[in-house]
């Protein structure tokens, strides 16, 4: 099953061919792991790999021990060789292994210095994966502690958590990779659907308080994994586009944790008005909640609104694994930060001043939150009047 997973990331994820460099981001805890993806891609003719090794420990205690004005870009959060490898038209394997509550015990300001600093020393890599001009993929791999945390009620938590990765990824398919192109030529389907419908706003409610609208862009496109030639997150369930920045009011309440750099915000709920965050209350992690919106530029306004099905293959693990990548993938949800280049219609050769004409937001972070749920209903603004588009939580169109 491994070897089977590897070829899914690095056949069809990344497309990647003989004589390609690639670069490998992952923990340290994951060494093993890495070390059979290295291996692999070496039989596929890559020569050139970097391993872009993450130490969270030591991460912690450097956060831990340092104020955070001395927190800068010769610490360990330093990413410029990632703009190294973008130069060289890389392809870039991130491979995310959360470790529970290491973070629980540093503050909300250095968390926020510490994911600027990254943001800050990889420019390059940034504005080529915003057009699209570098493969990328985003991929989970379990961990004993991280296992133990979302299944504490199994015998043998780690193989569990494998055999679940495995099945909501497609990994226990004969054809990984075959099942993965079918799903994909339905969600392009479905993609084609409600870019017909040249949707306008939309309307969100459910029980939790949800009562938000959203307006898109005359330029939004709706997008998804099969979009690109490459996968960039596994699993990918959503279909997405990105909005006006200035055309979201109304309330909207988180329905997962949301896991930030370590830290835990959940059940919380955010108010906007003409775009912009005037209000958020959070029973845990308001301060990084805060410390998102307010020391991010931009942050305070919506980039993305993604629609994924309740009845969906991850949320039917009755599962809450409190990694982004794979919960965001499990209900709809929405983004605080950058919006997206390709859900804005022949954009490639805009500036960031005329994309933001447009209405597209501008930031240097991208925070998902979870908003679905089994009860949610959008209705939409259409070109065939309005809609209902999602009921109990599925796309219905």
């Amino acid at each position: 099953m491994r070897e089977k997973y590897i070829k899914l990331l690095l056949e069809r994820c990344l497309g990647i061919k003989k004589g390609m460099s690639l670069f490998i981001n992952y923990n340290k805890i994951n060494e093993r792991f890495v070390k059979e993806v290295v291996k692999y891609a070496q039989s596929l003719g890559v020569d050139d790999i970097y391993l872009d090794t993450i130490d969270d420990y030591e991460r912690h205690e450097y956060l831990k021990n340092t104020k955070v004005e001395d927190i800068n870009e010769y610490g360990p959060y330093n990413a410029s060789k990632w703009d190294e490898y973008a130069k060289k038209d890389a392809a870039f394997l991130m491979l995310c292994s959360e470790i529970p509550g290491l973070m629980k015990d540093i503050e909300a300001e250095k968390i926020s210095k510490a994911a600027q600093i990254s943001m800050s020393t990889k420019k390059i890599y940034k504005d080529k994966q915003l057009k699209s001009e570098i493969p990328w993929c985003i991929a989970c791999i379990p961990n004993k502690l991280w296992a133990e945390k979302i299944l504490p009620n199994s015998k043998r938590p780690l193989e569990k958590f494998w055999k679940v990765l495995y099945k909501i990824c497609m990994i226990d398919k004969e054809d990984p990779i075959k099942c993965w192109n079918e799903y994909l030529d339905k969600q392009a389907k479905m993609q084609e659907k409600l870019n017909k419908l040249k949707i306008t706003k939309l309307y969100y409610k459910n029980s939790l308080g949800t009562d938000l609208e959203i307006k898109l862009t005359e330029r939004s496109i709706w997008a998804s994994a099969s979009s690109e030639k490459w996968l960039v997150n596994i699993p990918s369930y959503e279909i997405f586009t990105s909005p006006d920045r200035k055309g979201t009011n109304g309330i909207v309440y988180s329905s997962k944790p949301l896991i930030y750099n370590g830290k835990v915000i959940d059940k919380f709920y955010i108010k906007f008005k003409n775009g912009q965050v005037t209000e958020v209350k959070a029973k845990k992690g308001q301060d990084i909640l805060e410390g998102i919106i307010n020391d991010n530029k931009g942050a305070n306004m919506l980039g993305e609104v993604a629609l994924v099905d309740y009845n969906s293959p991850i949320s039917n693990t009755n599962l809450v694994f409190e990694s982004t990548l794979i919960d965001e993938n499990a209900a709809c949800h929405i983004a605080l930060g950058s919006g997206f280049m390709e859900c804005i219609s022949n954009s490639k050769k805009l500036d960031e001043k005329e994309l933001q004409k447009i209405g597209l937001n501008i930031s240097d972070t991208h925070v998902d939150f979870m908003i679905g749920t089994s009860d949610l209903t959008i209705e939409a603004d259409t070109n065939k009047g309005h809609i209902t588009l999602m009921e109990n939580g599925n796309i219905i169109i």
